[in-house]
């Protein structure tokens, strides 16, 4: 039951996990909700994993399950390409101004895909990590939502081009579409913008194909990743022999990221098995300062411990280089009291969570970037990464928790 003292919309900011499960739980409570998200589609990076952890089933269920929600509620209103450029006013009446890109590709579009036949222009895939390319026009992924084809205008060539408008049938693409903005007052505002990848330039190691991050080997053992879900070395297409993990790549430690970034130790542990289970013959190591898996978790690790083919050594990487095509990576082995060398054909560096900037002047985060809410203005609330690094379920409880502060904030009542 609702009983709300004010008729203003919650507006979210951030379509990701926790923007998403934000966004319906208070509209299926009552709230009119707008939800604005910079990329021109919902999912956030939850939509480009392979498989949650612990349960190892991919994001698509439990996406589609929330985008039907979505669909059949007319309280969301959604506004994708869009971005917050001010925020002022208190609790109960916020004014907040909004910036739209172009949409260039309207709700006509049936994703038909003739466009991208005759686009003349690509772009590294950005779903992928820039793990292959796309056209300038393309569809971000087979589940997108809203699913329609989008446009990168930094690299279309406009209308001095329009070969996909020449053969749209359907009247879905205007390139001479302008970016608009718009004012609206708001009850509250919820601060789910989410994270970014720390950028593993920063950690001095040799740039190579086949050193990637975290996220890359998400997209790697994915069915809809570069490989068709082919763990292969992006050098050359062969299949690894030797994949060696780095844990805490830039997370606690001064130089880079002081905190623990809570999810690659069980992010790790989920590839490693999946290497295995693809490549049986393949060995793995993964180097680490603590294996932190929690609660029930702890069976998980269990599994990892006793699979053939996986060595967990306690010890930090000191240093990675390539040697005649190969991968060196150097790292103390504190058990046995050493240092030791490893030659790899593949590396995986668990880089950490960084918070995303959400990039408005009234909103200031602490000296890590994170938002603090016993610091934020009343009536606003942060949830998921923007908060703190945790893993999905426990940004779907933070995301529910978010409506109940962010609800009441204005004067309504939840029950």
């Amino acid at each position: 039951m609702v009983n709300k003292g004010d008729t203003k919309p919650i507006i979210i900011i951030g379509g990701g996990i926790s923007g998403i499960t934000a966004a319906v739980e208070a509209a299926e409570t009552g709230y009119e909700v707008i939800l604005v998200e910079k990329l021109p589609y919902l999912g956030g990076r939850v939509v480009k994993l392979n498989k949650y952890f612990p349960k190892l089933c991919p994001p698509s269920c439990g996406l589609e399950i929330n985008f039907r929600r979505i669909r059949q509620n007319p309280k969301i209103k959604i506004m994708v390409s869009t971005m917050v450029k001010s925020l002022s006013g208190k609790k109960g009446d916020f004014t907040v101004t909004l910036q739209t890109e172009p949409a260039l590709v309207n709700n006509n579009c049936t994703s038909c895909g003739e466009c991208t036949e005759v686009c003349p222009v690509e772009r590294p895939d950005t779903f992928n990590y820039g793990h292959g390319t796309t056209k300038a026009i393309y569809l971000p992924h087979e589940m997108a939502y809203p699913f329609q084809y989008t446009i990168d205008r930094e690299v279309c060539k406009g209308e001095s081009c329009n070969k996909c408008m020449e053969v749209c049938n359907y009247k879905a693409i205007d390139l001479s579409q302008k970016e608009s903005t718009s004012s609206i007052e708001v009850n509250s505002v919820i601060l789910a913008t989410g994270w970014k990848p720390y950028d593993k330039k920063n950690l001095g190691f040799p740039e190579h194909p086949d050193i990637i991050s975290n996220v890359e080997m998400e997209r790697l053992g994915a069915p809809n990743g570069p490989g068709k879900g082919k763990i292969q070395k992006p050098s050359n297409g062969s299949t690894p022999d030797f994949v060696v993990f780095v844990q805490c790549a830039g997370s606690r430690d001064e130089n880079h990221l002081p905190y623990c970034s809570a999810v690659c130790c069980s992010a790790s542990l989920k590839q490693a098995l999946l290497v295995k289970e693809q490549l049986p013959d393949c060995d793995v190591q993964i180097f680490y300062i603590d294996l932190r898996v929690t609660g029930r978790n702890e069976d998980f690790l269990k599994k990892v411990e006793e699979t053939e083919g996986i060595q967990l050594i306690k010890g930090k990487v000191a240093n990675i280089e390539v040697k005649d095509k190969k991968i060196i990576v150097e790292a103390e082995d504190i058990a046995a009291g050493k240092k030791i060398s490893t030659s790899a054909d593949l590396v995986v560096l668990a880089t950490g969570i960084v918070p995303e900037n959400p990039g408005i002047h009234a909103i200031s985060a602490n000296n890590q970037g994170f938002l603090d809410n016993d610091s934020l203005p009343e009536g606003i609330v942060a949830c998921g990464c923007a908060e703190k690094p945790v893993d999905v379920s426990t940004a779907l409880k933070g995301a529910t928790g978010a409506v109940l502060k962010g609800g009441s904030s204005g004067g309504a009542t939840v029950w």
